[in-house]
């Protein structure tokens, strides 16, 4: 696997080794507009189950959603990816292998999904005297347009096709005002940004029927040497899962972020909801879950999670950790 090195896009400062988690995330209708993508609330259909299947090797999904009404509806589905850092530097996953393995099938028949990419970069904010990277990204896509970057070199922190300091260079050498509010000093000329891909797809929900959606991915997996005390609250680790921690000391572990909150975005609650999680047999699993449901292991290597009308409030953060 081709091992990355990402910076922090809120570090100013030289680039440390950084945990990231890249979120995944659930399926929401929505429209492509000029200003980015946009979700919607379909007050019309319902999912009306939800099969996900987590490990570090692939995201596996099955929907059935269903139309309420007595027409049938089409709507544009998006999937939204992470939004991965354009420089380089802490320990990460093989981007290439998720771009290129986004799979998804409709009532069983295969759909080659549209492709849109996005930027975002941080603004400089100042705090007590001190400036720094604002903490919210803003949506930087048509600043970029205007200054001559294609969408396939936004892909570039996805694809490896293009240097991504050329890039920044050219940013800078566009002068374009709105760009200043992201340069942290005058002569310093280093702006970071993400690029975010955004899949979609025309689906057509019949009429009081239900239809079927699969997607398949390997995700985005971060991780690092050691799984710091600090971190235990992101994914309740507790004392059974510290009882069988490597006893040398170290704690290398992988860990991956998936986005439950986007399947509020339809009529009701989801029906029928199962969760399962799947470690290796060498490793340790530990995670938060915030619904109703219990965590059950059905397998000496697998966990499974059922809810019924879920409204998911929470996003998921899962780590493996070496024994």
């Amino acid at each position: 696997m081709d091992k990355r090195h990402f910076v922090s896009s809120g570090t100013l400062a030289c680039a440390v080794l950084i945990t990231m988690t890249a979120a995944q995330a659930n399926d929401s209708t929505g429209y492509v507009g000029a200003g980015g993508v946009e979700y919607l609330k379909n007050k019309n259909i319902s999912m009306h189950s939800e099969d996900l299947y987590i490990s570090k090797d692939e995201i596996r999904v099955n929907y059935e959603f269903k139309n309420l009404s007595n027409k049938d509806i089409t709507e544009t589905v998006l999937f939204p990816m992470p939004a991965v850092p354009s420089s380089i530097d802490s320990d990460y996953a093989d981007i290439s292998a998720t771009y290129d393995n986004f799979k998804v099938w409709a009532s069983g028949k295969p759909i080659i999904p549209n492709q849109h990419v996005r930027t975002f970069m941080h603004p400089i904010v100042t705090k007590d005297g001190n400036r720094h990277y604002g903490k919210t990204p803003i949506d930087t896509t048509n600043i970029f347009k205007a200054c001559g970057i294609s969408d396939a070199e936004m892909m570039s922190p996805w694809t490896y096709k293009f240097d991504t300091d050329d890039i920044n260079q050219r940013l800078v050498d566009c002068n374009n005002k709105a760009l200043n509010k992201f340069i942290y000093d005058e002569g310093y000329f280093y702006m970071p940004w993400d690029s975010q891909i955004i899949y979609s797809w025309e689906q057509t929900f019949k009429a009081n029927t239900i239809t079927k959606v699969k997607h398949t991915y390997k995700p985005l997996v971060g991780g690092s040497v050691h799984l710091g005390e600090e971190e235990f609250p992101n994914f309740c680790v507790d004392a059974s899962t510290q009882k069988g921690f490597n006893k040398n000391g170290g704690r290398p572990y992988h860990a991956l972020s998936y986005i439950l909150t986007t399947g509020a975005n339809w009529a009701k609650p989801i029906t029928n909801f199962k969760l399962t999680v799947k470690r290796d047999p060498n490793e340790l699993v530990s995670f938060c879950w915030k619904g109703k449901g219990k965590v059950k292991k059905i397998g000496p290597t697998t966990f499974e999670i059922k809810e019924s009308n879920f409204v998911p409030t929470h996003d998921f953060d899962v780590a493996f950790i070496m024994k």
